[in-house]
């Protein structure tokens, strides 16, 4: 049985200014879990079934709290409403000043708030091979329990760098170009694209916003064909970021 300290710890981080508080959040999942355990992440502490124990012994090491809970128990102290393996408390990573030279190629958000598709766009991210994204103040909270679930694990290679996406770009070095996905912008299956520059993305209900799109110097169009108003922004990303690695 989970204690009442530690249930109201881990229902306290599913709210983000005590996740900012404790610098702390919680993955749940075996596979997510299974991946944590792997990673150079400092754990407080792991909730976890016997099956999954049993399963995953080699990767439970030494310097955290270890506690066989029952899936009944995990349903209660998490988000998921079926748990049926484990739930893990993890310290967040300190992030890094952004540095250009490291990142030839960024993917920006701007006011993407839904974790789902936060989520989307992280995993995503990973599978091009990206390392980082640059996040408006806005944008839904990477640690959010949502975005984490979304991710498939994939939270554990990407570093967010939330920013003001407006100053951000615009000391961004000379001759970097920008991108954004735009209604009426250039089509982009006549566009040789290179992974060089920045990608923006901006909310499927507004798009990018009045500031940023100023810097913006060549929207992109995805071309249709059926009569959907948008696409969801998770979609448009991996339309758009494959189009710039085709040919890389």
């Amino acid at each position: 049985m989970i204690s009442k300290g530690l249930l109201k710890y881990i229902r306290s981080l599913q709210i983000k200014k005590y996740r900012v508080l404790h610098q702390a959040f919680t993955v749940e999942g075996e596979k997510s879990v299974a991946e944590l355990l792997q990673a150079d992440v400092e754990l407080e502490t792991l909730l976890a079934t016997d099956k999954f124990l049993q399963k995953h012994t080699h990767l439970v090491k030494k310097g955290f709290q270890v506690q066989t809970v029952t899936e009944n128990d995990l349903s209660k102290a998490g988000s998921m409403e079926s748990n049926n393996a484990a739930l893990a408390i993890a310290k967040m990573r300190p992030v890094p000043d952004f540095n250009w030279q490291d990142n030839p190629f960024v993917l920006a958000l701007d006011e993407v708030r839904d974790p789902g598709n936060l989520g989307t766009i992280i995993r995503i991210a990973d599978w091009y091979g990206l390392s980082s994204i640059v996040l408006s103040k806005s944008s839904a909270d990477f640690y959010n329990q949502k975005v984490i679930a979304a991710t498939m694990g994939s939270f554990l290679r990407i570093t967010p760098h939330y920013v003001d996406l407006g100053p951000f770009l615009g000391k961004r070095p000379q001759n970097v170009p920008v991108y954004g996905a735009a209604l009426e912008g250039d089509n982009i299956h006549k566009l040789s694209l290179q992974p060089q520059g920045v990608l923006v993305m901006g909310s499927e209900s507004h798009g990018i916003g009045p500031e940023v799109m100023q810097l913006v110097t060549q929207p992109l169009h995805i071309p249709g064909r059926g009569k959907a108003e948008s696409l969801n922004v998770g979609t448009a990303t991996a339309i758009l970021l494959d189009n710039f690695f085709r040919n890389a």
